[in-house]
């Protein structure tokens, strides 16, 4: 089959590698019809984590299941499912609490959360590839609507609808609350997509990129640019001084500044200074134990100079972590065929997967107008 796979840092290239297999009873072979490049791939793709060479990248998948092994009876040749990114047994103690993104038996390595073609979640193979081997297929599996309708909006939910929901899940968001996200990337235009959806009052989203605040819009929400001024202060200002009760951090360790140098402790200090005292925040953007590639030596230990007296001092919450993605993609499953949620409305591209390996460069480089690529590795008639 072919498959995208990981060479070293910036060097991926789409070979032929042994086909997906059934390799237990409880397992299902998916063929994907949709993988998409996420900006946590990037991360890998830079050489900025431990990624070994020869994998198979991609954990936003979704597909027709081609085989079923014996030990699986809920799902069946030919349904169409939403792949979670979190690899779970379904039965550990923090998969029963429905805490999914923390298996304590699907990594190999012994540690909490597993994931497809990601590093050091497991040794699983990604999707970026036509057959995807499932573990655990009946639990991790989401059934949906047979055809090819809403593909671009499905294909959202096997992380980064859901984790936009979790950021503002975490930051303990009600209804009537405003809501700052840092960052208008894929995740934070869905967590900001989530807080119009769950009822919030006013969103404001920060990034600097025009493509990306131009989608802000389209998500129901203000762009704040911060590359024209400090993004704190024009909060402030557009709240009357009052600030945010909430506020979501989907950028993660490698934020940058405005002359483009990177500062993985600037979002959430500003996050401290924008949020309401007694306020929540939601961190979902990645932040790593070690950082071998970070520019100081604090960073660089996974470490960050977090002004935790500002918030000690006003009393601020905080919730982090990978999303349990089980914990939310029926629901927004629903949402979507309702027609409520359409959060396809940020792909930018869509591509063959023979083209994967020059997108991931362009994606990269942040290139005006590539905001979402999603890869087809056969034909698919989407329907927008």
């Amino acid at each position: 089959m072919k498959a995208l796979v990981y060479n070293g840092a910036f060097d991926v290239t789409v070979q032929d590698v042994p086909d997906a297999r059934i390799e237990r009873p409880t397992d299902a072979v998916v063929r994907i019809t949709s993988t998409n490049i996420c900006g946590s791939d990037l991360h890998m793709y830079e050489g900025r984590t431990d990624m070994e060479t020869g994998r198979v990248l991609g954990h936003e998948n979704m597909g027709i299941v081609e085989a079923v092994g014996e030990g699986v009876d809920r799902l069946k040749v030919g349904d169409r499912v939403s792949l979670p990114f979190n690899v779970a047994c379904g039965s550990c103690e923090n998969c029963v609490a429905g805490r999914t993104a923390f298996c304590l038996r699907a990594n190999q390595a012994g540690t909490a959360g597993a994931a497809f073609g990601f590093a050091s979640m497991g040794e699983y193979a990604g999707g970026q590839a036509e057959l995807l081997r499932v573990p655990w297929a009946d639990f991790n599996a989401l059934v949906l609507p047979e055809g090819t309708e809403k593909e671009l909006d499905y294909t959202m939910l096997s992380d980064i609808f859901p984790t936009g929901w979790h950021g503002v899940e975490l930051s303990r968001f009600e209804p009537g609350d405003s809501v700052v996200v840092w960052g208008a990337g894929p995740v934070g235009l869905m967590a900001a997509h989530s807080a119009r959806i769950r009822g919030a009052a006013e969103v404001f989203v920060v990034d600097r990129h025009p493509d990306r605040l131009a989608l802000v819009r389209k998500a129901g929400a203000t762009p704040v640019d911060y590359s024209a001024g400090d993004p704190v202060e024009q909060i402030m200002q557009a709240t009357g001084g009052r600030g945010v009760d909430r506020g979501v951090d989907a950028i993660g360790y490698q934020a940058h500044d405005p002359s483009g140098e990177e500062d993985a402790s600037m979002v959430l200090n500003q996050l401290v200074q924008v949020v309401k005292a007694t306020g929540g925040i939601g961190v979902v953007g990645v932040y790593l134990p070690q950082d071998p590639g970070a520019k100081d030596e604090l960073s660089q230990q996974g470490k960050i100079a977090f002004d935790y007296g500002t918030f000690w001092f006003k009393g601020q919450s905080m919730g982090t972590g990978q999303c349990n993605v089980k914990a939310y993609n029926v629901k927004l499953r629903n949402l979507i065929t309702a027609g409520v949620a359409t959060p396809g409305f940020i792909v930018s591209h869509e591509l063959d997967l023979t083209e994967a390996a020059s997108a991931y460069g362009t994606f990269d480089r942040r290139e005006d107008g590539w905001t979402k690529v999603v890869l087809h590795p056969g034909e698919l008639a989407t329907a927008r």
